[in-house]
């Protein structure tokens, strides 16, 4: 009992500095409806904030995009160079397979002709 007449203490508490705590108004950036406005002043000054949002928007959507462009722009040209010493890579492998292969066949060849030499 004791522990809920504490805890009920505690919260009231708390709703009282929050209650005495001055609150502010903040102007969240965002779009706003402007023809609720009856002023002309006051429905210039609503859409100028809006088109000043667009644009910080637009900015910052834009910057970002050419960031994630840059860094894949990045990724491809280090994919290709990758690749190309794959290429090469394969291109050593491939001529020494024909390399190999042309010795077999000159050592398989050799014992036959001297085979038919010798007979």
């Amino acid at each position: 009992m004791l522990l809920r007449s504490v805890g009920v203490v505690v919260v009231m508490w708390l709703l009282a500095t929050l209650a005495m705590a001055p609150l502010r108004a903040q102007d969240v950036p965002g779009i706003e409806i402007c023809t609720v406005e009856k002023t002309m002043e006051r429905r210039t000054s609503c859409l100028q904030s809006n088109v000043d949002f667009l644009q910080k928007t637009i900015g910052k959507l834009t910057l970002d995009h050419q960031q994630k462009l840059d860094a894949a722009n990045r990724q491809i040209d280090a994919l290709k160079t990758g690749v190309a010493g794959l290429q090469k890579t394969l291109g050593e492998l491939q001529a020494a397979q024909a390399k190999l292969l042309d010795d077999l066949k000159k050592k398989q060849d050799a014992p036959a002709q001297k085979d038919a030499k010798d007979k």
